[in-house]
């Protein structure tokens, strides 16, 4: 998983460009991006470019309010994923498809603006 992926501007969530960069949801928008997978502590550091310590700072909010769960264990490492069933977590989801589509129609008025 290339970092820049989650490091550059240009890659941005619209959940980021809207809320702004903080770290506890820089970590969040990663798991809300990856609801499939599980990932221990060290791959989210590593592909968010975060500091260890700014990462556990925040990082325990996130687990205690339920927002990702320990999805299973290999060796003494712990994996986690997104809780599809946090109230918050299906908040912002439904949050960020409807800014895509309010973002989605403007482009295209745009686009059909030019065309005229």
């Amino acid at each position: 998983m290339p970092e820049e992926l989650y490091t550059k501007k240009e890659y941005q969530s619209i959940l980021l460009k809207i809320f702004g960069e903080s770290p506890k949801l820089r970590i969040i928008d990663f798991f809300l991006d990856n609801p499939l997978f599980d990932f221990t502590k060290k791959e989210v550091i590593e592909a968010l470019g975060m500091s260890k310590q700014t990462f556990y700072k925040y990082f325990a909010d996130i687990e205690k309010y339920g927002i990702v769960v320990v999805s299973r264990k290999i060796g003494k490492a712990k994996l986690y994923k997104i809780n599809l069933e946090n109230p918050l977590v299906k908040m912002l989801k439904e949050y960020e498809t409807q800014l895509s589509l309010q973002v989605a129609e403007h482009e295209a008025e745009k686009k059909a603006i030019r065309a005229v």
